[in-house]
């Protein structure tokens, strides 16, 4: 039998789970123990440390406050495609895209966020189904905001280049149309990446932008948080969203219990109704 080179004590595994609560509301259950150990036995080896003991302590310090990101980052879970659940991209171009042409034509501005973007392709997936859908863009003050918690799928959605499988969700007219062929990758082109803005964001903490926005994504992300922050989390968002604004959340979600300020208008999409 082979020994682990790193044991994770029930002690150590608490501390971290504590710390990653505290720090990004994520709630870490036993069942993702295999998983923590796997991700932080890197930074262990990375820093030299003989143990989980030893990483906890150095989180615990000031001398530790650079590690925390990464710590955030190694133990948060990124799984994205594009075109993903694209039931509401439909929804986006042929419902909610034309209704916001009619109710922003004084201001002819509209603005998105792609919240917990993970490595992008969310953002880019919206950013193409607005410039193909037959509504006309030309002369609109159109905005993506997108925004994660881990520093370095931001930076890997930025630079707006994926290898040519994960690209193969993207459909062939949209591809042939947005995106183009370097070193053997796919990149996204100017016309999409100058729709979108990336930056980094923990939920948790203050918001520097204060919308309105006229559609929130959040797909997948509220399953890492425990109830009382999902439900502080989706009244933050109803106060950024325009009345009436709507708000997208990944297929196992739902806001029952949750919030009654949003009314479910189809599948895993939502209006702001108060």
């Amino acid at each position: 039998m082979v020994q682990e080179e790193f044991v994770l004590e029930d002690r150590d595994f608490r501390k971290l789970s504590k710390l990653v609560m505290d720090n990004a509301g994520i709630v870490l259950s036993e069942r993702k123990r295999a998983f923590v150990h796997g991700r932080l036995g890197r930074r262990l080896r990375a820093l030299g440390l003989n143990d989980f003991a030893q990483y906890c302590r150095l989180l615990e310090t000031s001398d530790g406050d650079d590690e925390l990101r990464n710590f955030i980052n190694a133990v948060t879970t990124n799984h994205t495609s594009f075109f993903r659940e694209s039931h509401h991209l439909d929804h986006l171009s042929r419902t909610i895209l034309p209704g916001l042409m009619t109710e922003n034509s004084d201001t002819r501005r509209i603005r998105i966020w792609s919240a917990g973007c993970s490595s992008g392709e969310e953002p880019y997936s919206i950013a193409m189904t607005l410039l193909s859908s037959t509504a006309s863009l030309a002369g609109w003050n159109t905005k993506i905001l997108a925004t994660d918690l881990d520093t370095n799928v931001i930076a890997h959605a930025a630079r707006g280049i994926y290898d040519t499988e994960r690209a193969e969700g993207i459909p062939v007219a949209l591809r042939n149309r947005f995106t183009s062929m370097r070193d053997g990758n796919v990149v996204m082109n100017d016309e999409l990446c100058d729709l979108i803005t990336f930056a980094h964001l923990n939920l948790l903490e203050a918001w520097p932008m204060q919308g309105p926005f006229d559609v929130i994504f959040c797909r997948n992300v509220v399953i890492y948080f425990d109830k009382p922050t999902q439900m502080r989390l989706f009244d933050r968002y109803a106060n950024v969203l325009k009345p009436d604004g709507w708000l997208i959340i990944g297929h196992s979600e739902n806001l029952i219990g949750i919030t009654d300020r949003f009314e479910a208008v189809g599948r895993t999409i939502y209006r702001r109704i108060r």
